[in-house]
């Protein structure tokens, strides 16, 4: 006996509902579990198919036969599709990104073909006290400039960046120089201006923090060189790192969504980052989007397993010289770009000044160290390494 039409629509609401209500519970633990790219949208597909045949079944709209074809088809379609979505994520995975930080032993003073710059004649300045040599720490960045320092004042000596137990001439990174400069085990670090956290735990330790400019650099942003956009504003910048700017679009790019990355908090770049951001929020950003080292944010912008919507930020002379890559296009601020000519002048927007940092230690050659740096022969080597003097 043939049903009513009101009994099959009675029977399909009834085969639909708790179809919508899985699709629902599982597009939530899909979307919990990662899955929000794929497997959600998915689910919600598999669910309006099973709900189609449902009704197409109940109503026996067509034979039995061409709706299991239908459906072996519909089935098939979803296995080819998930298929090629995990083997495209596993080539994806695949790739290595190298993270590590560059090796500075290449920059050490006194090593045979350094590259530590030189003045080419003999310093007016010499430091001749090998038991009151200043301890020196700092920026990975800036350790090429501490170093050619060293090597126009110091007495010659091996003065290796990661001889931690009697070193003289270390470069442990900037959230670690300021803590060994705070605790007394540094006389002097180079680095960008502290964070606020930093500037805190100096007050804390009754320290405080003296900075001397002894140069100034640009501090960049940069994406992959195929994205098509050459610049951003300052305000495009705030709005991207406060999470109102989510696409390139938005930006004059291309429909793809933005990934900025952020390094780790109180390094000089993250710290640079949040001076920018002034009354602004900077946003949270995914645990994976944090890169620990300076390298690490240049290689994930410049590897293919960012789909070339990664935006990164470190300093100039680092992204152009220290760790160059042919992958990555530095980004014109407000029209201008990032170069000496651009710092000198004072039109680009993020030129800032780095600093001898001091916490009243009492070694003797601290201050004529430090002035001789401010002076001629010292400003010529920030330019020979290839930062900006402050003349």
């Amino acid at each position: 006996m043939k049903r009513s039409f009101l009994t099959n629509l009675l029977y399909s609401i009834l085969a639909v509902i708790p179809i919508a209500f899985a699709a629902f519970i599982g597009s939530f633990i899909t979307a919990v579990l990662g899955g929000m790219k794929f497997y959600t949208p998915l689910t919600l597909i598999v669910a309006g198919g099973l709900a189609v045949y449902a009704v197409i079944s109940i109503f026996d709209l067509m034979t039995r036969r061409v709706r299991g074809i239908i459906m072996a088809s519909f089935a098939g379609l979803c296995l080819l599709a998930t298929a090629g979505y995990e083997i495209n994520k596993a080539y994806i995975n695949s790739i290595t990104v190298n993270e590590q930080e560059i090796y500075l032993g290449d920059y050490t003073p006194f090593a045979e073909n350094t590259k530590a710059v030189s003045l080419g004649q003999t310093a007016a300045y010499r430091i001749g006290d090998r038991d009151n040599l200043p301890k020196l720490d700092g920026a990975t960045a800036l350790y090429p400039l501490y170093s050619a320092f060293v090597r126009a004042v110091y007495p010659q000596d091996d003065y290796q960046p990661y001889d931690y137990e009697d070193g003289i001439v270390l470069c442990s990174s900037t959230a670690e120089a300021y803590k060994r400069l705070i605790a007394g085990e540094a006389d002097i670090i180079f680095a960008a201006a502290p964070s606020v956290s930093q500037q805190k735990a100096a007050k804390r330790a009754g320290k405080e923090l003296q900075l001397t400019p002894v140069g100034r650099e640009a501090f960049v942003f940069f994406v992959n060189n195929h994205n098509t956009v050459d610049g951003l504003t300052t305000e495009q910048i705030k709005k991207i790192y406060s999470g109102e700017i989510t696409n390139w679009k938005e930006a004059g790019g291309k429909n793809e969504k933005i990934r900025a990355f952020q390094r780790d908090e109180d390094s000089g770049s993250q710290t640079m980052l949040e001076k920018i951001m002034e009354d602004s929020t900077l946003m949270t950003p995914p645990k994976e989007d944090v890169a620990d080292v300076m390298s690490g944010i240049i290689s994930r912008t410049a590897n293919y397993r960012n789909y070339q919507n990664s935006l990164g930020f470190s300093f100039l002379f680092y992204a152009s010289e220290m760790n160059g890559n042919d992958k990555i296009k530095l980004l014109a601020i407000d029209g201008v770009r990032p170069d000496k000519q651009g710092i000198t002048s004072g039109k680009y927007p993020f030129a800032t000044e780095f600093y001898a940092v001091t916490a009243g230690s009492s070694n003797p050659n601290i201050r004529p160290f430090i002035e001789w740096i401010q002076s001629a022969e010292g400003q010529e080597l920030v330019e020979k390494t290839g930062y900006t003097s402050l003349k």
